[in-house]
């Protein structure tokens, strides 16, 4: 009986390593459809009414967080889709349409999180642009992970995503006749050290010392949008949302465009606590608007900053309450009453994307 009871254990033991072999060989096996794939090359093979779409054997990982697709040919219409996926994702759609998947797409510059409506995120690609994707490693928590895109070696903008249990595949999606791609999935990417600088021509004495700028004490984020960490209020251009100490922005005014002038000042109350500064003069009481619902504007979320719940920083600051004001083109579009940081509120400008360029007036005549 011994026997018998021994030779089933080892016949379901076989039977265990060779189903533990096939997931293997499963989860480490590339997948496509109606592609042609010659080495690193990936050419749609369809009748453009179909998608085509194409899964990297293994999700990215902190060991190899980052891959790059050359466009080769645009094809017919350039429906050419870079992004992450979930491991199974059905190959007859594009990547970032289902749920759980995220994808840059080269036609239109726009980005698909989930649903087959894109938003506007970057510009358009075309023959012989690189377009990467990949991950902030050291984002992960609690399922969640910040995506990112380039194209020819810049970022264009990230994106806060779930991740799927199996992790976050590489995968290009095409849609027309003679779309052709190379794929590099060992890529490498790293900002260059001067990415964050800004380049000051100005001859205010103020200005070119702003690099300085100090928050709640502390050096602010060079890295990080004013607006976006603790103690910082900031108005952005591109969505016209406000950005409060979060990366979590509220709808506040229109966007700007180039030649817009946007400025920005504080009104003090006549109680205000300096710190051993003169008290300013009086000013008229206002209207505060009541603070909108958060909406998220997941290109700029990050939670490092974001407070506990129940933890309001600036309970018991009565005192130091002032009012921060932006303008559009000489007309105010709204207020939002903060807390001042130790050491003052400072004048700063940030910017994400190259191109980008403004004139500064530290001293404009005001009414």
């Amino acid at each position: 009986m011994d026997d018998i009871h021994l030779h089933y254990r080892f016949l379901n033991w076989r039977r265990r390593i060779r189903e533990i072999r096939e997931v293997r060989a499963v989860r480490f096996q590339e997948r496509y459809k109606r592609m042609l794939k010659d080495g690193d090359t990936l050419s749609y093979h369809g009748n453009s009414d179909e998608v085509g779409c194409y899964v990297a054997p293994r999700p990215l990982s902190k060991g190899n967080c980052y891959f790059e697709v050359t466009i080769m040919h645009t094809g017919v219409r350039g429906t050419i889709a870079v992004g992450l996926v979930p491991q199974f994702y059905k190959l007859d759609h594009q990547p970032g349409w289902l749920p759980h998947s995220v994808a840059y797409h080269a036609d239109d510059g726009k980005l698909y999180n989930g649903t087959g409506v894109g938003q506007q995120f970057g510009p358009k690609c075309n023959r012989g642009d690189r377009i990467g994707c990949g991950i902030y490693a050291d984002t992960v928590d609690a399922g969640l992970t910040t995506v990112f895109f380039t194209k020819n070696g810049k970022e264009v903008g990230s994106v806060v995503v779930p991740v799927a249990p199996d992790g976050l595949f590489p995968a290009i999606g095409m849609h027309s006749l003679g779309e052709e791609v190379r794929l590099d999935l060992q890529a490498e990417w790293g900002q260059e050290e001067d990415d964050s600088v800004m380049m000051v021509d100005s001859h205010e004495d103020e200005w070119g010392r702003l690099y300085d700028v100090r928050s709640s004490g502390t050096d602010y984020p060079k890295n990080r949008h004013p607006g976006w960490s603790r103690g910082s209020v900031a108005y952005h251009a591109d969505d016209g949302k406000i950005f409060h100490g979060s990366g979590v922005g509220d709808p506040f005014g229109p966007r700007c465009f180039e030649g817009d002038i946007m400025g920005c000042g504080i009104m003090f109350p006549r109680d205000y606590i300096s710190d051993g500064e003169d008290e300013l003069d009086e000013w008229e009481a206002l209207e505060v608007r009541p603070k909108q619902g958060r909406v998220q504007n997941f290109v700029y979320l990050n939670d490092e900053d974001e407070e506990e719940d129940g933890d309001d920083p600036e309970q018991d600051q009565e005192g130091r309450k002032v009012m921060v004001f932006f303008t559009r083109n000489g007309k105010i579009i709204g207020r939002r009453e903060v807390v001042v940081p130790m050491g003052g509120f400072y004048p700063t400008i940030g910017m994400l994307s190259s191109g980008e360029k403004v004139k500064v007036d530290l001293h404009p005549l005001s009414g």
